[in-house]
């Protein structure tokens, strides 16, 4: 059975990867990912606010306007409790290499250009055969349309893969206006990959404390189909190395996703729930189920179940939307 897959440039044995996450953290974790069969690893990210923290020596003035602004300041970390600082982060990568014969890839996390091209050419220098640029930006207020925010996002991008010399991937979220436009342009940009999507920590209320409340909450399936949506219209439409994560517990989970179009799936939720073993139970599992129906390769699946040969894509999804809203009965 070949389960060879290209990502980014790089040839991978199998499309399963460890996304960014705190599964990096401990060197015996990370082993123990490689031999359960992981292909590549993302690094947890490295954060544009403790970026511009470090160089700005921030630290001190924040502690001195805490009364000025302290409910604004109070949604980020204090600097000492980001999980690596920058210079602990570029030798966590240095270890993670030394340590795994697949590919490690950096993640920085911001918004704008910043520092990033410099961090970025370092953890290139670190050892890193790839990175991937999260570009998690909430446009929480009304003086910015949604293309000023795509732009930024595709500037910053563009002067990474200028600065570099590994491959680039770009996370996003499901939230750009037209995600098809966005893919185009980062490709021509030199981007190499798109990551669908980016899992978004939902604030509660405590309606007794009258408080917000910070939580986590690990995906389920049930976030897989909006990926499954985007996977297939753009697979066989770009040159993007396409990749799903969030959503991918179980070995059909997978193979939706690859029948979609994903080039590799990245996990996480499921591995921080069961254990590295986990991965190597849903790679033996899809396995299994390709030899039951009769596929040789990951090669002959990717894509098959995309709209690639539907001439309108939209009008397939709007079709689909108002069959089911005119159908169902409780």
């Amino acid at each position: 059975m070949d389960l060879s897959t290209h990502y980014m440039g790089l040839k991978l044995s199998n499309p399963f990867m460890v996304g960014s996450s705190p599964l990096v953290k401990e060197f015996d974790t990370v082993k123990r990912l490689e031999d359960a069969g992981a292909a590549a690893i993302v690094m947890n990210s490295l954060f544009e606010e403790q970026i511009i923290a470090e160089e700005q020596a921030a630290a001190g003035a924040i502690d001195a306007h805490t009364d000025s602004f302290g409910e604004a300041l109070s949604y980020f970390p204090r600097v000492d409790e980001y999980r690596f600082g920058s210079e602990e982060y570029l030798h966590q990568v240095q270890q993670i290499k030394k340590a795994v014969a697949i590919p490690v890839i950096g993640s920085l996390n911001g918004i704008s250009s910043g520092g990033w091209v410099r961090y970025a050419k370092m953890i290139a220098e670190a050892g890193a055969d790839g990175l991937e640029l999260n570009v998690y930006h909430l446009a929480a207020t009304d003086d910015r349309c949604g293309d000023v925010v795509e732009v930024k996002s595709l500037d910053l991008a563009k002067a990474v893969v200028q600065a570099v010399q590994i491959p680039v991937a770009v996370k996003i979220s499901p939230y750009y206006t037209s995600v098809p436009a966005f893919a185009r342009c980062i490709e021509d940009a030199g981007v190499k990959a798109l990551v669908i999507f980016n899992r978004f920590y939902q604030p509660d209320i405590d309606i007794e404390k009258l408080e917000v409340k910070r939580t986590l909450v690990l995906s389920t399936p049930a976030e897989l189909l909006v990926r499954l949506r985007w996977l297939a219209i753009l697979s066989g439409r770009t040159r993007l190395h396409l990749s799903a994560t969030g959503g991918v517990h179980t070995a059909a989970d997978a193979i939706k996703a690859i029948m979609a179009g994903a080039d590799t799936i990245q996990m996480v939720s499921a591995l921080l729930e069961h254990g590295p073993k986990h991965l190597q139970k849903v790679r033996g599992d899809m396995v299994s189920w390709m030899e039951k129906h009769g596929y040789e390769s990951i090669a002959q699946m990717r894509g098959s179940m995309n709209l690639k040969n539907s001439p309108d894509p939209s009008a397939y999804e709007r079709a689909n939307y108002v069959h089911i809203l005119q159908t169902w009965e409780p």
